[in-house]
């Protein structure tokens, strides 16, 4: 069998994104596992760091997580007491997500996890942003296909 030079795993653009993203996430776990945290609940509170006390739409919106990936999420995190879920009182449809006090903690707790990830695998600071800079180029214009 020949296959396709489209068709070459070596070839495709999503596998090395799909297996970056995932070894980045494991390697970030044993420092969140300090925390009793996931990824997506980091990534969540990050969001939170930014704006408190927005929707829970508005928070998929910025993860790219759809509200039934999310809502387990947000029940664990609460559970956690790391965030309250209170219902908008202009509009009861929307639940509105606040930190608490153990939230907010952990932003200074976690302030130093982008750099040790960095330093830990050793890759240039510069050929990083310049990476970054491409992927938020390539989301966006994922995103307006979606």
């Amino acid at each position: 069998m020949n296959p396709n030079n489209d068709q070459r795993l070596a070839n495709q653009l999503c596998f090395p994104l799909y297996a970056a993203s995932r070894l980045v996430t494991r390697l970030y776990q044993p420092l969140l596992d300090q925390y009793d945290l996931t990824y997506p609940q980091y990534v969540v509170l990050m969001i939170l760091w930014e704006d408190d006390g927005i929707t829970v739409g508005e928070i998929g919106s910025q993860a790219l997580l759809n509200s039934n990936t999310l809502t387990p999420i947000l029940k664990r995190m609460e559970k956690a007491e790391l965030i309250d879920r209170v219902r908008d009182e202009d509009d009861e449809r929307k639940m509105l997500i606040h930190l608490k006090n153990k939230g907010r903690e952990l932003q200074t707790e976690l302030a130093c996890l982008p750099s040790q990830l960095i330093e830990n695998i050793h890759y240039d600071v510069e050929k990083a942003l310049q990476l970054k800079q491409l992927l938020v180029e390539l989301v966006t214009q994922l995103d307006k296909k979606l």
